[in-house]
C-alpha cells in the first residue's frame, strides 16, 4: 500500500514537498521498486511527473517538471519524495504516487501509468497565482 502526503494550497513560485511511505510487501524489497508520480489535473488525463527506476537508481522527469522537481528516495524509510520548487498555477492537479515492486519494470516503460499496479490515494496540490 501506498500512503501520498505533503499536498496543499501555496502561491505560485512557492515550494512543496509530497512524500509517498510504501509498506512492506510480501517477498518484495522496497530497494527493488520502481516509484513514480504521476498528475492528474481536472478535465485531463492523468499524466507522468517523475520516476525513480531501481536498476540504475536513475531519475526520469517529465519535460514540463523539469529543473524544478526533483524526486528522491529514502530506502530505509521505504518512501519517496517529490520536492517541487518555482510551483506555477499550470501544476495545479491531484498527484498520485505508484509502485512497481517487483523489479521488473524496463526502462522504456517507467512513464507508462499502465506499468505501475499499485497507486496511492492522491494528493491535492492547489497553486495559486
Amino acid at each position: 500500500q501506498l500512503q501520498a502526503r505533503g499536498g496543499g494550497l501555496v502561491q505560485a513560485g512557492g515550494p512543496l514537498r509530497l512524500s509517498c511511505a510504501a509498506s512492506a510487501a510480501s517477498g518484495r524489497t522496497f530497494s527493488r521498486y520502481t516509484m513514480a508520480w504521476f498528475r492528474q489535473a481536472p478535465g485531463k488525463e492523468r499524466e507522468f511527473v517523475a520516476a525513480f527506476w531501481w536498476r540504475s537508481s536513475g531519475t526520469y522527469y517529465a519535460d514540463s517538471v523539469k529543473g524544478r522537481f526533483t524526486i528522491s528516495r529514502d530506502t530505509p524509510k521505504n518512501t519517496v519524495y517529490l520536492q517541487m520548487n518555482s510551483l506555477k498555477p499550470d501544476d495545479t492537479a491531484v498527484y498520485y504516487c505508484a509502485a512497481e515492486t517487483w523489479g521488473r519494470m524496463i526502462l522504456s516503460s517507467v512513464t507508462n501509468p499502465s506499468a505501475y499496479k499499485d497507486w496511492g490515494q492522491g494528493t491535492l496540490v492547489t497553486v495559486s497565482s
